[in-house]
C-alpha cells in the first residue's frame, strides 16, 4: 500500500538537494535565495490540518518578504485545509488546485532492438553545455531563468545522474535519475521541440529502466507534471498509484498552470 507520507519524504529528499528545509510546528519552509524564481525552492509546505491560519500566513509572509521573495504555499490534504485556503484568498493570494499523479514502474525491462541512429550517454563536463541547452529550452521547467542554476546544482550532486540522447549525432533529449535510500526518481525528461514525435523519450526511459534494474534499486518513481504526461508514462510500464490534490497559493507571479501552458 502506498503511503502519502512516504511519497512526501521522498519528495523532501529531492527538494533538499537544491533548497534548504526549515522545520516548523505546522509544516516546512523551503528557501533558496539564489533561486528566487524557482517555485519548488521557495515555498511553505503544509500537509497536516492546521490551527490559527492567520498566524501561519503572517509568519510565511514575513519570512519570504524579508528576503525579497514571493510568499507561496504548497498545500496538501486540501479538503481539510478550507479555513487556511479561505484566509489566503482573503489576504489576496492567488490560488489554484493541481492534480499531481504519482507513478511507479512495474519493474519489467522490455527487450528492445537498439536503434542505430540513437546513442545515449551519461552527462559529463564534456557534453554539459549540450544537455544544459536542452534543459533551458523547456518552458514547462521554467526556462533558462530557473534551469541554468538548478541544472548546475543537480549535475554536481552525487544523488543525480543525467543522461543525454543523441539522434543521428545531435544532442536532443535528456533525463535524470535521483537516488535516495534505494529509491530512484526519474526527473527532467526533456526533448527539443523539433525532435519530438520520434519515440526518443521511450528510448531514454527504457535506458534508465535498464540502469535502475542493474543497480538493484527498490523502486523507480515518476511525478508527471500533469495528467497528459501521466498517460505518456503509462505506455512505458509506469502505473499510477496515487493522485495528489495540491493547492498552490501565491502572492504574486504566475500560477503553475500558466508556466506549464495549461
Amino acid at each position: 500500500m502506498i503511503n502519502l507520507r512516504d511519497i512526501i519524504l521522498l519528495d523532501f529528499a529531492y527538494l533538499e538537494t537544491f533548497t534548504k528545509r526549515i522545520e516548523t510546528s505546522w509544516g516546512s519552509i523551503f528557501c533558496n535565495e539564489s533561486q528566487p524564481n524557482y517555485y519548488n525552492a521557495n515555498h511553505a509546505h503544509i500537509s497536516d490540518s492546521i490551527n490559527h491560519p492567520t498566524l501561519i500566513i503572517d509568519e510565511v509572509k514575513n519570512f519570504y518578504q524579508s528576503r525579497k521573495l514571493i510568499p507561496r504555499f504548497y498545500i496538501y490534504n486540501v479538503d481539510a485545509q478550507q479555513e487556511l485556503v479561505d484566509q489566503l484568498k482573503m489576504d489576496h493570494f492567488g490560488f489554484e488546485e493541481l492534480i499531481s499523479p504519482v507513478q511507479l514502474w512495474d519493474q519489467k525491462v522490455l527487450v528492445k532492438e537498439k536503434r542505430k541512429e540513437i546513442d545515449i550517454e551519461r552527462v559529463t563536463k564534456e557534453n554539459y553545455s549540450e544537455a544544459l541547452h536542452i534543459e533551458c529550452s523547456i518552458t514547462e521547467f521554467g526556462g533558462k531563468a530557473v534551469r541554468e542554476k538548478a541544472f548546475e546544482v543537480e549535475f554536481n550532486h552525487p544523488s543525480f545522474t543525467y543522461y543525454l540522447l543523441r539522434y543521428e549525432g545531435v544532442a536532443c533529449a535528456t533525463a535524470c535519475i535521483f537516488i535516495h535510500d534505494h529509491q530512484a526518481r526519474m526527473e527532467s525528461v526533456a526533448t527539443l521541440a523539433e525532435y519530438r514525435g520520434r519515440g526518443l523519450i521511450g528510448e531514454l526511459i527504457h535506458f534508465i529502466q535498464t540502469e535502475v534494474a542493474k543497480k538493484g534499486l527498490k523502486n523507480l518513481w515518476v511525478f508527471p507534471i500533469n495528467e497528459k504526461i501521466e498517460k505518456v508514462y503509462q505506455k512505458y510500464g509506469f502505473q499510477t498509484v496515487a493522485k495528489l490534490r495540491m493547492g498552490h497559493a501565491f502572492l504574486a507571479g504566475k500560477s503553475i498552470k500558466e508556466i506549464q501552458g495549461d
